[in-house]
């Protein structure tokens, strides 16, 4: 609006009608032909400077110059002005942005919010839109209280641990834990992760100082992972770590690779004294069955001794020497008539005690000649 009328006082240039071209004769002395050539000379030297043009006063407008020329206009606001404007409204969007994601906090149903005032702890944040100061005077940390962590040990595939009975156990096992409390886990322990993996590394070693290899490799892990468990629970409630442990379990238990052939020949020669000591005890059960057996029969002959003494020792004599008697060779000689020469060299050899009628009958008249 303000350039029209610099652009309106400029006819001459803007409405020539001559014929000779926009800049007139070119040079002639003439000076009522027509426009002159702006690049000639003026006749009679320079004459000073040139009046400001239209476009002059654009450009000068433009850098925020006032009005020129003596034209008219209404008065302009600087350039400079809307950008300090300008400044501030960008300024004043950038802190409002800053305020909004600041100071609302939305907290999952799985989460509980520690917000710290000044870098001290202040509350807790329930699930749910919150809204609390901006930071930095305030800030806000979510932790997540229903997720179940879960370590593995050892890193890298498995660790040698010592037991209790000076053996090597190749071993693996796995730890699970949860935030119990959110303000204890975010403030009283610097690195509750490392802390966690520490205190399970040390209680497993611990448990395992006092166990031996067959219960660690055998039926005695589930009493082990108990005994983790516990203990670890112990020691991280005395750091008031804010952590739940919820469970250990063994993965691997075994004899290292590099031993694994001394490892066997040990077992096998564990098996064979477990089975040497079974058949030791099985014989002995019977040596003290037999035995109890002939106690009794003898508390049996003891009774038939007492109610008949000589009868129950010459029976006893006779049986005696039908035991010993049927293992020797033996030669009856009758004594109504002696042969003179006996067959000596053709006597009968007794291999095996007679039996049945025969060694009923043959030993009593044996034992009525030597009497």
């Amino acid at each position: 609006m303000t350039m029209m009328p610099q652009w309106l006082r400029r006819p001459p240039i803007l409405m020539n009608d001559s014929s000779n071209g926009p800049w007139g004769n070119g040079g002639s002395d003439d000076t009522n032909a027509g426009p002159r050539n702006p690049w000639a000379v003026p006749p009679g030297g320079r004459k000073g400077a040139p009046k400001a043009t239209a476009l002059d006063e654009f450009l000068k407008r433009a850098r925020g110059g006032g009005s020129g020329g003596g034209g008219g206009g209404g008065p302009q606001m600087p350039l400079g002005a809307n950008s300090r404007s300008l400044w501030l409204i960008g300024a004043a969007l950038i802190v409002a942005a800053w305020i909004l994601f600041t100071s609302v906090h939305q907290i999952g149903p799985q989460q509980r919010g520690v917000v710290t005032f000044l870098g001290r702890y202040s509350g807790m944040l329930d699930p749910g839109i919150r809204l609390t100061l901006p930071a930095p005077l305030v800030s806000v940390q979510k932790v997540d209280v229903e997720a179940v962590r879960v370590d593995e040990f050892p890193r890298d595939g498995s660790e040698n641990v010592l037991t209790g009975d000076q053996n090597i156990l190749d071993l693996a096992y796995t730890v699970r834990w949860r935030v119990d409390n959110p303000r204890d886990f975010v403030f009283e322990i610097k690195d509750p992760v490392e802390t966690v993996r520490a205190t399970a590394e040390s209680a497993m070693r611990a448990v395992l100082a006092t166990t031996t290899l067959n219960e660690a490799i055998g039926a005695g892990r589930t009493n082990i992972e108990a005994r983790v468990a516990q203990m670890m629970q112990q020691i991280l409630n005395e750091y008031h770590a804010g952590v739940r442990v919820q469970g250990v379990s063994i993965r691997q238990a075994a004899a290292p690779a590099s031993l694994i052939d001394d490892f066997n020949a040990v077992t096998a020669a564990q098996q064979e004294a477990v089975g040497n000591l079974n058949n030791a005890r099985s014989y002995s059960e019977q040596v003290i069955a037999r035995a109890q057996g002939e106690a009794a029969a003898f508390d049996k002959v003891y009774e038939q001794y007492r109610l008949a003494p000589e009868v129950t020792r010459r029976r006893m004599y006779y049986e005696t020497m039908e035991a010993v008697l049927a293992k020797t060779d033996k030669t009856i000689v009758e004594t109504p008539g002696v042969s003179p020469l006996l067959p000596l060299d053709r006597a009968r050899k007794l291999t095996e005690p007679q039996t049945g009628a025969a060694a009923a009958a043959t030993p009593a008249p044996a034992a009525e000649a030597g009497r």
